[in-house]
């Protein structure tokens, strides 16, 4: 049987066989051609692009950091200090009041880290055993301030009686950490049965800034670092240690943590020169070991 080739010049099938036997000297070409040899690299380096794509994708680690509203601006700017030196971390925070996360996390929340403004929401899951041992530090303090807008005459207070204070806004005691320290606060003061009445009960404490901020309370009460952190507020007074419980943030990785040890870096991290510089400047004090 006779062997079929392509010839490229005239793109037709001929016989090599006849072609050898008139004494013409026949170059063997590539079945595929130029445009077939193209075609076939432009497969390959699509290949290629697929793979190393796939394979930055799979280097990738996401954390799942649940934390306080009040670490909002210091915790964002934080992540991406780290994010610097390790470039295959990437982060997904979940921010609302302590007692909420808490509680998600409680009920299954796929969470890698948890950092709370009190340490009562640490320390009910702990007791669950919720928290991977060994892994829990005190990361952070902060100061409970009185504000009111820039343009109010509220002194101290013993002003939030004045019948020109409407609405005092407040996080809710039950699961907002700076609801729990302002119920302290005015309740040593004296003031709690009083003022009951004119409470606005906010979800987290950066609910809290924001009613005052728009005027929608004549006063609040929220932590020194977001009060810092806006331009349309002002510092009535600061409430003394003396009256609420030390208000410390405790950090932990949670138990069942998909990247347990990508989640025990961060958290040393947190506690690094670094980090800590970055605190300081939001208004934050670090916490003793």
């Amino acid at each position: 049987m006779s062997s079929w080739k392509m010839r490229k010049s005239k793109n037709v099938l001929v016989n090599s066989e006849s072609i050898i036997g008139q004494g013409e000297d026949v170059k063997s070409e590539p079945v595929f051609g130029i445009n077939g040899r193209l075609h076939c690299h432009r497969i390959v380096v699509a290949v290629l692009i697929a793979l190393v794509c796939t394979c930055y994708s799979s280097a990738q680690t996401r954390l799942t950091v649940s934390a306080a509203a009040s670490l909002t601006n210091a915790l964002a700017e934080t992540e991406a200090a780290y994010k610097r030196a390790q470039a295959n971390i990437e982060f997904s925070n979940n921010i609302g009041s302590s007692g909420t996360l808490a509680a998600q996390i409680d009920q299954g929340a796929p969470v890698d880290i948890f950092i709370s403004a009190a340490a009562k929401p640490m320390d009910d899951l702990a007791t669950s055993g919720l928290i991977v041992t060994g892994t829990r530090r005190n990361l952070l303090r902060n100061t409970l301030v009185l504000i009111a807008p820039l343009d109010s005459k509220l002194r101290d207070f013993q002003g939030l009686t004045n019948k020109s204070i409407r609405l005092i806004a407040l996080g809710d005691p039950a699961s907002v950490p700076a609801g729990q320290y302002s119920k302290q606060t005015l309740l040593s003061f004296h003031l709690w049965e009083q003022l009951s009445t004119k409470f606005v009960l906010g979800k987290d404490v950066r609910q809290v800034l924001t009613y005052v901020e728009t005027g929608n309370a004549d006063a609040g009460l929220v932590y020194a670092t977001d009060a810092q952190a806006s331009g349309k507020v002002r510092v009535v007074a600061t409430a003394p240690e003396s009256v609420h419980d030390p208000i410390v943030y405790p950090v932990a990785v949670v138990k069942g943590s998909r990247n347990e040890e990508a989640s025990r870096r961060f958290v040393e991290f947190l506690r690094s020169p670094t980090a800590q510089a970055i605190f300081v400047k939001h208004g934050f004090t670090i916490a003793a070991p």
